[in-house]
């Protein structure tokens, strides 16, 4: 299979970078997206030159650590899959593949197509947890919770963090994940105690590491490889309007 990549190179976050076009013809259609990367590094060692660098961990679709940029698509062209899971079956030969990392100032470039995405932990510490002794798990069923909102509350729980919502707003807004983080501990009893600080709290760190306003385009749905819904965005603007009324 003979693909055309072209892919970012910069050294680090103050250099400039640049696109650099490569031909590759060892790829294949029964590889991932991120073996082929594995496979041209490997072809680029072997001639002496400088690897491509890239995140990437579990390459099971759960930690997010992988994405990027491919033909204008966070995590490419598949909706619903981390880049890891994208396979190279989805290409045709002699295509061009044009691969960058996620553009934000809140994730400045560490090296080509690796991002610093400390931002989103940074927001975590900020607010969302829930404050309680440590001890034996509780009984089953100690909290009674409606079946609805512990359905709703585990759908925000299963962002994974990666940032293709930063990546594909215009405006670099980190809303859809602020709201999955804040939802899920919101729609909970076991939430509503600290509800008011966390929201605040997350909210303010967020618009403090420079991520951009929500204006409601739908591309962070469109493009979140776990598929959360901006219903979300509601819920944290009513939690964060009720705060601000306290």
């Amino acid at each position: 299979m003979n693909i055309k990549l072209k892919i970012w190179r910069q050294k680090n976050a103050t250099s400039k970078g640049a696109f650099k076009t490569y031909d590759f013809d060892g790829a294949s259609p029964e590889m991932s997206f991120l073996e082929m990367l594995d496979a041209l590094n490997n072809k680029l060692i072997n001639e002496g030159e400088n690897p491509v660098a890239f995140d990437h961990d579990c390459r099971e679709g759960i930690c997010g650590a992988c994405g990027m940029y491919i033909n204008g698509k966070p995590h490419g062209p598949i909706k619903g899959i981390t880049t890891c899971h994208l396979s190279m079956r989805v290409f045709k030969e002699n295509e061009t593949i044009v691969v960058e990392p996620w553009r934000a100032k809140a994730f400045p470039v560490i090296k080509d197509l690796m991002v610093d995405r400390s931002a989103f932990e940074k927001i975590q510490v900020a607010g969302g947890f829930i404050s309680t002794n440590a001890g034996s798990a509780p009984d089953s069923h100690a909290i009674p919770v409606e079946k609805e909102k512990s359905d709703l509350a585990f759908d925000a729980s299963i962002c994974i963090g990666c940032g293709a919502c930063v990546a594909a707003c215009k405006n670099a807004s980190a809303m859809l994940f602020v709201a999955a983080r804040i939802s899920q501990f919101a729609l909970l009893p076991q939430g509503r105690v600290e509800a008011t600080k966390r929201v605040d709290s997350m909210v303010n760190k967020m618009d403090e590491l420079g991520f951009g306003n929500c204006t409601n385009t739908g591309a962070c749905e469109a493009e979140c490889p776990k598929e959360i819904s901006m219903s979300y965005i509601a819920r944290l603007n009513r939690e964060y309007y009720v705060a601000r009324l306290k």
